[in-house]
């Protein structure tokens, strides 16, 4: 690690070591542009006393990030008072970028504020992104986060994800301007929270890949942050991208199959991503926690410093597993 905390990667052997971006960045959500970097965009942070709403940072080989700094620098105007972006998902569409992100909305506008998702623009990877002007959905607490888009490369039919807020995770299908919903479509609740109390209290953060015959979902819960930080990803699959969707160990009583949780170093592994490298491996880019270093400031003892890492996902008899985060030598994406 060098001492801007960019992960030194061994061009001679192309191996990495963890963290890959050793700073708060979370929520990781990150796509291949077609300038040849990987851009991954995060939740807003507090940086040298300064907001960066969504941040977003550049990678040739996934484990070298710079940082650049604020994807949305202007608050959409129904957000001007709060400091509250949370975890921004991308996708091309043509020439420009949509960014699918959640947000707080002012008091004067909304008294009884929830989260809101919304959508920006851009005709660049790195932004500045532009609000659409209204947010696309509102609701009460938090269960509007989490964004995230999947085309179908089977059907070619959008689909947007979220949630949950102590709810379900949902999906409902888009239209093709990837900007509003199908007419006459309803969200489908796909994922729920453990009905008897026990973990996962919340699930969230949906990501859904197509691999094989099945389509996979990672989700992440319980609780990600703060001295009692319990998280982990966990994965169930459908053949069908609006599920039903069953888990390994549904068979067995337990109603999640965590995939990848925590390690006497790293805590609260989850909200992550995935993407194929040109060997066609999956990998998984998520946030954890440090133990070394978990907090931004040592008196803060709510927000954990949660920061970027990278592992390859391995299958085995057609479900996807990491464990805990690697903390060795290992080898890189082939980019």
């Amino acid at each position: 690690m060098d001492s801007t905390g960019v992960a030194i990667v061994d061009r001679a052997t192309a191996t990495y070591i963890n963290p890959v971006l050793d700073a708060d960045f979370p929520d990781p959500a990150a796509i291949l542009a077609p300038d040849g970097y990987y851009y991954a965009y995060a939740t807003q942070t507090l940086q040298d006393d300064k907001w960066i709403n969504i941040q977003v940072a550049r990678s040739r080989d996934l484990v070298q990030w710079d940082h650049l700094g604020d994807a949305l620098p202007d608050k959409p105007g129904w957000a001007r008072d709060t400091q509250d972006f949370w975890a921004p998902y991308v996708v091309q569409e043509g020439d420009r970028y949509l960014m699918y992100y959640s947000a707080t909305p002012d008091v004067c506008d909304v008294p009884e504020r929830g989260h809101c998702l919304a959508i920006a623009t851009a005709s660049s990877p790195v932004g500045p992104f532009v609000d659409m002007g209204l947010p696309l959905l509102l609701g009460m607490g938090f269960e509007y986060i989490d964004p995230m888009v999947f085309d179908d490369p089977v059907s070619g039919q959008r689909f947007l994800y979220w949630g949950s807020g102590f709810q379900p995770i949902k999906v409902q299908q888009l239209a093709e301007d990837h900007m509003s919903f199908v007419p006459d479509s309803e969200p489908t609740d796909i994922i729920w929270p453990n009905s008897k109390g026990g973990f996962p209290r919340l699930v969230e953060a949906a990501w859904v890949i197509h691999h094989d015959d099945f389509y996979y979902i990672f989700y992440s819960g319980d609780n990600c942050c703060g001295p009692d930080a319990e998280y982990g990803v966990m994965v169930a699959r459908s053949r069908e991208p609006t599920g039903p969707f069953e888990t390994l160990e549904e068979a067995r009583g337990v109603p999640h199959s965590l995939m990848l949780f925590k390690s006497e170093r790293w805590l609260a592994p989850g909200h992550n991503c995935i993407v194929t490298d040109k060997a066609g491996e999956n990998w998984i880019i998520y946030h954890a926690i440090d133990v070394n270093r978990p907090r931004q400031r040592q008196e803060d003892e709510i927000n954990s410093r949660r920061i970027l890492l990278i592992d390859k996902i391995q299958w085995r008899d057609g479900w996807p597993f990491v464990g805990t985060p690697s903390d060795d030598v290992r080898d890189a994406p082939v980019v």
